[in-house]
């Protein structure tokens, strides 16, 4: 996914060649550092690939509690019907506090 937009890779740093003037940079240091680079683009690779996994992993919980969800709403619709006409206490509260608001003008 991320592939096509990283430019270089580890081995491109790698097998880098400057060219060296008389007043050019140390290699040495180059070396280091270049190393340094390329330490920390193989860490960030291994990082990228551990959060793929984990985005990947966290997409199929999701998917698997959203089907859960659907099964639940089901269950309670079907309870729900097999109930019949019976209300709950609840039920007919919450049904006062609506009319009481249409009643008043309070929504």
């Amino acid at each position: 996914m991320y592939r096509d937009r990283i430019v270089l890779t580890s081995r491109d740093i790698l097998e880098k060649e400057f060219k060296i003037d008389t007043r050019g940079y140390r290699p040495q240091e180059v070396d280091r550092f270049l190393d340094m680079i390329i330490k920390d683009y193989e860490e960030m690779n291994s990082i990228m690939r551990e959060l793929e996994r984990e985005k990947k992993q966290l997409v199929e919980d999701n998917i698997s509690l959203k089907q859960e969800v659907r099964n639940l709403k089901t269950k309670i619709e079907v309870l729900a019907e097999s109930e019949g006409s019976s209300t709950t206490n609840a039920d007919m509260l919450r049904r006062i506090s609506k009319l009481e608001k249409i009643i008043y003008g309070k929504e």
